[in-house]
C-alpha cells in the first residue's frame, strides 16, 4: 500500500475514533511530521498535473484558523501553497461586484491558494456587524452556489472549512490574547465588538449552510476545541479529499565542490551581529 493510501486509509479510521485526552506535543509533532511529507507530495503533483486548488477557511473568532494554515505551510513552498487574507475593502472595491475582489486570487494551473477567510465575509461578519443591507446578503446566498460551480466547472478544486469552537474556549483564547504581546494583534476592535454576539454569528453561520452547502461545494465543519488534534484531523481529510500520487525522484548526490585556485577571504571590516549567550540543551 502507497504512502499516501495509508494517510487515506487512517483519515477514515480517525474520523471513527474518539479522541483521548489532551495529545502529547511529541505525539503531535511525530504525526504532523509524516502530514507535512504527504503535503510536499502533494505540492509535487499539483505542479506536475497542473492543477487548481482552492482552499476556504472560515469559523469563529478564536477558532484556531490561523494555526491550522501555519501548520498547512510551514513545510511546503510559498510558490506553491499561496496565503490570500485580505484586508479591509478600500472604496473602490466596494463599488465593484462583490466577488471580483477574490476571483483574482483564485488558483491558477500548478497553485493551492488557501483563503484566510473569504467571500463568505458577506454571509458572517458583514451581516452581523450590519456592514452590508439584508438584500445584497440574501442575493449573496442565493447566487453563491452557482458561482461555486463555476469555479470547479473551470478546473478548480474547492474545499471549504469552519472551524467551530466553544464559548468557553473562545473566551479562554481571547482572554489569553490580553496579556500576551505575541498574540495582541490577533485581538481586533472587531473581535471584541462580535464577541458578545455569539447567537448572532450561530443563526448567520446555519443560514450560510443552509444555503451554500451544495453537493458540489460542501462545507466541512472541524470542531477546533483541541487545536492538535483539529490540525491533524483537517490536514489528513484534505489530503484525502485531493487525489494525487507519488511522484518518482532521481537520486540526489551534492557534486563536488570546484577548486579555490587561490580565492582568500578578504580582511573586510563585516558588520557582524553581537552573538549573545543563549542557555544550553
Amino acid at each position: 500500500m502507497s504512502a499516501a493510501k495509508k494517510v487515506r486509509k487512517a483519515a477514515d479510521e480517525e474520523s471513527s475514533a474518539a479522541p483521548n485526552g489532551k495529545l502529547k506535543t511529541k505525539d503531535y509533532e511525530r504525526e504532523l511530521a509524516k502530514l507535512h511529507v504527504e503535503l510536499v507530495k502533494l505540492q509535487e503533483w499539483v505542479k506536475h498535473k497542473g492543477l487548481k486548488v482552492c482552499i476556504v477557511f472560515e469559523g469563529r473568532d478564536g477558532a484556531g484558523k490561523g494555526g491550522v494554515i501555519k501548520a498547512i505551510t510551514e513545510r511546503v513552498s510559498p510558490r506553491v501553497f499561496r496565503v490570500v487574507a485580505l484586508p479591509a475593502p478600500t472604496e473602490r472595491e466596494k463599488s465593484q461586484l462583490y466577488v471580483q475582489r477574490y476571483v483574482q486570487h483564485l488558483p491558477a494551473a500548478g497553485e493551492i491558494v488557501i483563503f484566510d477567510r473569504s467571500w463568505y465575509n458577506r454571509a458572517g461578519v458583514e451581516r452581523v456587524m450590519g456592514f452590508c443591507p439584508e438584500p445584497q446578503v440574501e442575493r449573496f446566498l442565493r447566487m453563491t452556489p452557482p458561482v461555486e460551480k463555476a469555479f470547479i466547472d473551470s478546473g478548480i478544486i474547492l474545499l471549504k472549512y469552519w472551524l467551530e469552537v466553544s464559548q468557553q474556549e473562545q473566551t479562554r483564547r481571547l482572554e489569553a490574547r490580553i496579556d500576551d504581546g505575541r498574540k495582541i494583534w490577533k485581538l481586533s476592535p472587531m473581535d471584541l465588538k462580535s464577541y458578545n454576539r455569539w447567537y448572532d454569528y450561530s443563526r448567520a453561520r446555519d443560514e450560510m449552510f443552509k444555503a451554500t452547502d451544495s453537493s458540489w461545494a460542501p462545507w466541512f465543519v472541524v470542531n477546533s476545541d483541541d487545536k492538535r488534534r483539529a490540525r491533524l484531523n483537517l490536514i489528513t481529510h484534505l489530503i484525502k479529499h485531493i487525489p494525487y500520487e507519488e511522484l518518482p525522484r532521481e537520486k540526489i548526490k551534492l557534486p563536488d565542490r570546484q577548486k579555490a585556485h587561490g580565492y582568500e577571504e578578504p580582511d573586510y571590516p563585516y558588520k557582524l551581529i553581537r552573538e549573545l549567550s543563549w542557555p544550553s540543551e
